[in-house]
């Protein structure tokens, strides 16, 4: 049974809509941008929205964290969403635990969440895709993810199941994430169980050096729920093209300086059309699919000029030497 985007809903049917947690810190101008593509989708007058502020950790962040929180004020006298519902941290919980317990907030009342950063730029049709990815799938155990972006630049399917899960606009559903999401405290705690060919399996033959991030401190939540969804043998759903764009990129890096060295391949527009969904009752995997992933995951992304690849190779040396 085939569902599209632009077929018409029943007026219950258009209030029955996931809640969009959104996570901000201090960064005013992608907080607007964030919030202001959003308003935009079909739907969102029919959805709940919790924004979720965390504080600052000195005086100059604060000083940030509050530039933001006067925009939200303003914004929650007049808004476009079913109810706007801003959470304002009295301290700095930090990302993991800012998004780790305000999604276990949300599912207090609700069974499914739409989870957004601060510098996640959504398509039109973002919420239609994700609630309809979540109507069809809630009876589909092993769908435990639903990703809003695609790593592929190429030609595929409307829409595809991978293991690996993207944060970048992303949902879940309350039994997934409540069964099997755990911020672990260790690399040897969130590795228990696995064997090196499944790290050489999940880490897509080293390609994809995710498994390096269980060293940070705290622990990623992004890892921890890639590794609890390899470990139950989930599959996550993902558009055959990006919903969504991270306009964070090149933020803290030096994209924006070198951009005659190197371009981030993942920098796309969000797809301006609808999503066709079917369910299928027994996804898997398309080995052609993963093989492309692989190869588009390759340096995280990042695509080399002629002389972006020579200073690379010299840069690669001299640290080899120290």
């Amino acid at each position: 049974m085939c569902f599209f985007a632009g077929e018409n809903q029943t007026e219950q049917e258009a209030m029955i809509k996931a809640p969009v947690a959104v996570f901000v810190y201090n960064r005013l101008d992608n907080t607007r941008q964030t919030i202001e593509h959003l308003g935009r989708n079909e739907g969102a007058q029919h959805t709940d929205v919790f924004v979720f502020s965390d504080g600052g950790k000195d005086e100059a962040s604060w000083h940030k964290v509050n530039e933001v929180r006067r925009y939200l004020h303003e914004l929650a006298k007049n808004h476009g969403f079913k109810s706007l519902t801003l959470v304002e941290r009295p301290e700095n919980f930090y990302l993991e635990r800012n998004i780790t317990e305000g999604i276990a907030e949300v599912f207090q009342r609700y069974d499914r969440i739409i989870v957004l950063e601060d510098d996640i730029c959504t398509s039109p049709f973002f919420l239609d895709y994700m609630n309809r990815a979540f109507d069809l799938y809630q009876d589909v155990p092993r769908v435990m993810h639903v990703s809003g972006f695609t790593n592929l630049s190429v030609e595929a399917p409307a829409f595809y199941f991978t293991p690996h899960m993207s944060g970048w606009g992303w949902g879940t559903w309350r039994d997934r994430w409540q069964q099997y999401f755990k911020h672990f405290g260790s690399r040897e705690e969130a590795l228990r169980g696995m064997t090196p060919a499944d790290e050489n399996r999940m880490q897509y033959g080293g390609v994809f050096p995710c498994l390096k991030s269980l060293d940070k401190r705290p622990i990623p939540w992004d890892i921890c729920w890639e590794i609890a969804i390899y470990k139950a043998q989930g599959l996550c759903i993902t558009p055959g093209h990006t919903m969504v764009r991270n306009i964070g990129l090149k933020q803290g890096t030096h994209f924006r300086s070198f951009d005659f060295l190197q371009h981030y391949e993942f920098d796309r527009e969000p797809w301006q059309q609808p999503i066709p969904l079917t369910q299928i009752l027994q996804p898997e995997t398309d080995p052609r699919l993963e093989g492309l992933f692989a190869d588009a995951i390759r340096d995280w992304g990042i695509r080399y000029t002629f002389l972006g690849r020579i200073i690379r190779f010299l840069y690669k040396k001299m640290v080899k030497k120290t």
